[in-house]
């Protein structure tokens, strides 16, 4: 999620030349993540936390609960709302001031690939048909970038959600009580999607791209993929940038998509569910 800030040509011809020979600057190869770390319960005031980093890019992400009135034609359904929180302190690409392109469009494809999978049991977050029902705020924020936050914060989100409490709400009273219960927010464990990132770069996809990649980057895309019985079903797909994508490029999309869900889907699974 970078700026379009330039960086050398020396760097981008020698970026380019190594992806050539299936090598990083980093000493990864085309196709390879970083090292995942995860860290749970960083918030007393949230009933979901955590923070997720992909190498050096740190994402942390708070889930917060409160009760608001159904929307018009959702009358029995809880609502969401996704945002994000790019400071300078994470990025010298990013700004002071109200939200830019850049945090709106990662907290919409963050917040579109949970929606359209169908990962929160929305029915359930119902307290009166047509009065009362929960709202679930996800709140992103950036530490650190470099690189890859739609898929950092994209498994952070899943994550807090995944390990996320109930509050406790006094239906005498009407209000929620400062306390948790023991029970986690409804959610669809079979339509947990994730997303996987790719970026072009030459004649090259790039998984969990650099920040200097994203730079020089033709395009990127963001896959988000659940599971469908043991093979992936991709629930959301979302462009970034003015390169073109051909239709031997997607079929070589859909293909490393597929392998790297193969690849992931089980450890992502132990990092939300925990087991």
């Amino acid at each position: 999620m970078t700026s379009e800030s330039t960086i050398p040509n020396l760097q981008k011809d020698r970026i380019v030349e190594y992806l050539k020979e299936n090598k990083r600057l980093d000493g990864r190869g085309g196709e390879d993540y970083r090292e995942v770390e995860v860290k749970l319960g960083l918030s007393k005031n949230a009933e979901g936390s955590c923070s997720v980093k992909f190498g050096e890019t740190e994402v942390y992400v708070g889930v917060k609960l409160g009760i608001t009135e159904p929307y018009p034609d959702s009358q029995d359904e809880g609502t969401f709302m996704t945002s994000a929180e790019l400071s300078p302190m994470a990025s010298e690409d990013f700004e002071l001031g109200p939200p830019r392109i850049n945090s709106i469009e990662l907290a919409r494809i963050i917040d579109r690939g949970i929606r359209e999978s169908g990962f929160i049991d929305f029915k359930k977050l119902c307290i009166k048909e047509g009065e009362k029902v929960w709202q679930v705020f996800l709140d992103i924020y950036a530490i650190n970038d470099a690189g890859n936050l739609l898929d950092v914060a994209g498994l952070a989100a899943l994550i807090a959600l995944g390990n996320a409490k109930m509050p406790v709400y006094n239906e005498e009273e009407e209000k929620i009580e400062h306390e948790l219960s023991k029970n986690p927010l409804p959610l669809n464990k079979e339509a947990m999607a994730f997303s996987i990132t790719l970026h072009k770069i030459g004649e090259e996809l790039v998984v969990d791209a650099s920040a200097e990649e994203e730079k020089i980057s033709d395009y990127r895309i963001t896959v988000a993929v659940a599971d469908n019985k043991g093979k992936p079903r991709i629930t959301a797909i979302q462009k970034g940038k003015e390169g073109g994508i051909s239709e031997a490029d997607m079929e070589n999309i859909l293909k490393l998509v597929e392998d790297k869900w193969k690849e992931m889907f089980s450890k992502i699974s132990k990092f939300v569910w925990g087991k």
